[in-house]
């Protein structure tokens, strides 16, 4: 069910990261972060007064960041009504082959508690608990109770934001971001691995071919896809 666009702007304005992890997603490797997502629950606005917080407790599993082109994304925009038109808007403004990040997430909700306290108060105890724990990877939100999952989106928007810098500056210093016959060298780096993934049977081989789609190089590796099969 679609949801009004009014509706997720409030929900993004109604909610607060309260601390956000005191390190940036790494670069060349998989993050996790600890979220504790604080809401006054839903029925609050029925009673005149309430001290209770909702405390979902999750993972975001952030991936390496992977370096994309605007011809990569017309592939990618699935299942939007006007996707292929904004990745063909991207490819005029910038080039079919100019580099960006592309970052993917994976939310697991561990537990959900209610706190016979009022979320501020929650959040408090919270943040000098995990800075006398020393979690450099944890977060707490205060969000809206009945959509709590856009308020989770939102913190990940902002920490994304906050780690942009430092991985396209890192990702330049190793010339990851040059282009090498047409593609970023790190998508030739990327292909290069999923190559021997596939070879040691860690990858289907039609991911492989997804992704050299994707790129749109697959005449140019055909040979040694093929030849994946000819060696079994």
């Amino acid at each position: 069910m679609s949801i009004d666009p009014e509706i997720i702007l409030e929900v993004a304005r109604n909610t607060e990261v309260l601390r956000l992890p005191k390190q940036v997603l790494a670069t060349f490797g998989v993050t996790a972060i600890t979220y504790y997502l604080l809401t006054e629950p839903v029925y609050a606005e029925l009673e005149e007064q309430t001290s209770e917080t909702v405390v979902r407790k999750g993972k975001v599993t952030a991936e390496r960041p992977q370096i994309v082109t605007p011809y990569y994304l017309l592939s990618l925009f699935r299942g939007f009504e006007h996707g292929q038109e904004y990745a063909q808007y991207l490819l005029n403004m910038h080039g079919a082959h100019s580099p960006a990040l592309l970052y993917s997430y994976h939310n697991e909700l561990q537990e959900t508690s209610i706190v016979s306290e009022p979320p501020k108060v929650v959040a408090g105890r919270l943040n000098d608990q995990l800075e006398k724990d020393g979690e450099a990877l944890s977060a707490i939100i205060q969000g809206v109770d009945h959509l709590w999952d856009i308020s989770l989106m939102k913190f990940i928007y902002e920490l994304t934001l906050q780690s942009l810098g430092q991985n396209v500056g890192e990702l330049g210093q190793r010339g990851l971001l040059s282009a090498d016959r047409g593609l970023p060298r790190a998508a030739r780096i990327r292909i290069d691995e999923m190559f021997t993934a596939v070879e040691r049977g860690g990858m289907p081989a039609q991911e492989l071919k997804a992704e050299l789609d994707r790129w749109g190089v697959f005449g140019e590796y055909e040979d040694r896809f093929l030849g994946l099969f000819r060696r079994k």
